[in-house]
């Protein structure tokens, strides 16, 4: 490994972004055009990489294509996922096909196009601490350059005045299950590795998906799909009272607006606490088309007579879970309506469990003296996506995906991407490189009048506006 690597200290770069998520790929496309701003992205992976373990055949992402990396900031920029449709000269089939809501794969293939055509991307860079410099008033990257087996290539160091995380999510396993993951031999495997193991769980004989949100469904659709009539030999469960849809009405998806994150930041933390978790079947229901295709699938397998061996239970929790001898697995299960018990046995699981945001105190240890907290010692965050931080401290961090406590259901949305990355870029530059729009719902979220609840100079900004790109 060669020795570190240093920036010269006295020309920091305006912005390092930490991570290359769908997040900061979206800041990184409308920060391109800003000639002024002096920015570049760290990312461990070897490239792009967005679920590769739910690219299944035919599933959509859950928003418009308009919800891309910067359409709805500016319709213009040439990173919109119609300009990579018209690269790939794909513009009229896509135009016939009249499809709103594009697959997952596409979306994944348009993210790529474009985090391999903008400048400013560093993968296979491991972002190891971030510090504060008082001294000279900068910010101090840690980082480790990775060869292409994923070792240790060489070390380096960057100052910048500004960072944004943009960390993404980890996938999540419940302390009751995390036994079977530790150990090898049946398959036991998190939807986010699904495809890549998809094989050897087909090939079992009894298959059990756990969790009864959107990956959930469709993992069990992609299933049923490919097990013999008859012969399904597939457990459905999951904690929900109901394999319930996502809430998609037009005045309910108004709480993915900007006029409602403002709203949402604007409450009291107790309160805010109690709406994220009451708020589930915004963001972790499911597709209604999805429902309506197990539905299907499920009755096509009856029309010649009898049931599917498919069994779908909402309302149980797994209590505990093992292993039996090597080949089996036995989940031990609660009706949380019924308060009763029963064992499972099965022969591979599907953790369909969600994911988590990634624990940010290892990489801001550095910073964990000027970090401000709140009454659950997680960061506090202002309304431009900032951590509060002490006043002594004149730059800024930014986070993307990571609030969803102070700013609600819309902070790990797709749709509302592109207007927090032009949030975070106008409070940078102390300019407005992307004028904002005043209101975004029809539904007044409190008892104010609309124009109120857009931001004005309730307060200066603690950023120098930048000159000449440094």
């Amino acid at each position: 490994m060669t020795h570190p690597q240093r920036d010269v200290p006295d020309s920091p770069r305006d912005l390092v972004g930490i991570g290359i998520g769908p997040c900061n790929l979206s800041l990184a496309a409308l920060a391109h055009p800003l000639a002024e701003l002096d920015a570049v992205f760290y990312e461990q992976r070897p490239g792009f990489d967005w679920h590769p373990g739910l690219l299944i055949d035919g599933a959509t992402i859950q928003v418009p294509f308009l919800a891309d990396l910067v359409t709805l900031v500016d319709p213009t920029s040439p990173w919109s996922f119609l300009s990579y449709l018209r690269t790939r000269g794909r513009l009229f089939p896509f135009y016939f096909a009249e499809r709103f809501h594009i697959q997952r794969a596409e979306y994944d293939a348009y993210c790529r196009w474009v985090a391999e055509a903008l400048p400013g991307l560093r993968f296979r860079h491991q972002v190891d601490a971030v510090r504060w410099n008082p001294e000279r008033d900068v910010f101090e990257v840690d980082h480790t350059q990775l060869d292409a087996d994923g070792e240790a290539e060489a070390l380096g160091r960057t100052y910048t005045r500004n960072i944004v995380l943009g960390v993404g999510t980890a996938p999540y396993v419940p302390d009751p299950l995390r036994p079977l993951v530790d150990a090898p031999g049946v398959p036991v495997v998190h939807a986010a590795d699904y495809l890549a193991h998809r094989d050897s769980v087909l090939a079992a004989g009894h298959v059990t998906v756990v969790g009864s949100g959107q990956s959930g469904a469709e993992i069990f659709l992609d299933l049923l799909r490919h097990r013999p009539p008859g012969r399904e030999k597939l457990h459905w469960i999951g904690r929900t009272e109901a394999f319930a849809p996502m809430e998609y009405s037009k005045l309910g998806l108004e709480h993915f607006t900007p006029d409602y994150t403002r709203y949402f930041h604007a409450l009291t933390e107790p309160v805010r606490d109690r709406l994220v978790t009451a708020q589930w079947q915004l963001h972790k229901g499911i597709d209604a088309g999805t429902l309506a295709a197990i539905h299907d699938e499920l009755y096509r397998r009856t029309l010649h007579g009898g049931w599917p061996d498919a069994v779908l239970i909402p309302g149980v929790r797994v209590r505990t879970a093992g292993r039996i001898a090597a080949t089996k697995i036995e989940l031990h299960l609660e009706h949380l309506q019924q308060d009763s018990r029963s064992r499972l046995t099965t022969d591979a699981v599907v953790l369909a469990t969600g994911y988590r945001e990634r624990p940010l105190g290892r990489l801001l240890a550095g910073l964990d003296p000027y970090v401000r907290r709140d009454s659950r010692e997680r960061p506090r965050v202002d309304e431009e996506f900032r951590l509060v931080l002490d006043p002594s401290v004149t730059g800024s961090v930014y986070v993307q995906n990571a609030e969803l406590h102070t700013h609600g259901v819309g902070a790990p949305d797709l749709g509302l991407a592109a207007w927090r990355s032009a949030t975070i870029l106008n409070s940078l530059t102390g300019k407005e490189p992307y004028p904002l729009p005043t209101r975004t719902a029809f539904t007044t979220f409190g008892l104010d009048d609309p124009a109120e609840r857009v931001p004005s100079a309730r307060q200066p900004k603690r950023l120098t506006p930048l000159v000449d790109g440094r």
